[in-house]
């Protein structure tokens, strides 16, 4: 493993609950197997108060277990498939029982919210396109449809609406696909005539989108994606 692949282990590691201690001395563990506090810290260059501290912290984690050996204390990883699954069951139930006890929430007026980072941009539209209820309009380069493959072949095999305004030849069976001019960074999408996400996604973009609810807003933005989806049918008729 590359020490660039190292770092992205950690970090990875780190998501699932670690600290970045914790999680160099997991994969300290699952290099070596079985070993005791110790030779951790011997083979992490961590102290050997901190070695063992972690080790504790990651067995109530689940991430080690402790095995008695006569008057040893030794130590091995819980096998890393195991490992993730049992952290995204915790977590799917800690999901459930929150949506299941959150406060009420107070009646507001749908606002304009920035949503920024490429990464934040991303989820909020998977978000947006696995709550599609009727219909769903999408405008941007090809290259980024490819990112929300899932979503969008969840939504055409559920015989909802998907229409798809992009610049390059994209095949998707059950959506209508208009190709127009190029969509360089933008992207743009209405869900259900009542929610819109617009502005720039990827490399090189401010990555900095408008989400709204706003029925004016909407309604605008709506009007635009018609106008220009006529515009490019009558292209596609003189072309005929």
């Amino acid at each position: 493993m590359t020490k660039m692949e190292q770092t992205s282990f950690t970090e990875r590691l780190m998501e699932f609950g670690l600290t970045r201690q914790e999680a160099s001395i997991y994969q300290c563990l699952l290099t070596e197997g079985k070993v005791t506090g110790y030779e951790v810290a011997k083979q992490t260059g961590i102290s050997r108060s901190n070695a063992y501290n972690s080790l504790a912290s990651m067995t109530e984690k689940g991430a080690a277990y402790l095995v008695e050996e006569a008057s040893t204390r030794k130590y091995v990883p819980v096998p890393l498939n195991e490992f993730c699954k049992n952290r995204i069951r915790k977590l799917e139930e800690s999901g459930k029982w929150l949506q299941e006890h959150m406060p009420t929430e107070k009646a507001y007026v749908e606002g304009y919210i920035t949503i920024e980072g490429a990464e934040n941009i991303l989820n909020k539209i998977k978000n947006l396109l696995s709550q599609v209820d009727q219909r769903v309009y999408i405008s941007c380069t090809r290259n980024y449809l490819l990112l929300l493959i899932r979503e969008l072949d969840t939504l055409m095999e559920e015989r909802k609406k998907v229409v798809i305004i992009t610049d390059q030849p994209a095949t998707f069976h059950n959506a209508k696909v208009y190709f127009g001019e190029n969509r360089g960074m933008q992207i743009g999408i209405i869900a259900d005539s009542k929610y819109v996400l617009t502005g720039e996604y990827g490399e090189g973009s401010m990555n900095t989108c408008l989400y709204s609810g706003q029925k004016n807003f909407v309604e605008l933005y709506k009007t635009a994606l018609a106008n220009e989806i006529k515009l490019l049918s009558i292209r596609e008729e003189n072309k005929d």
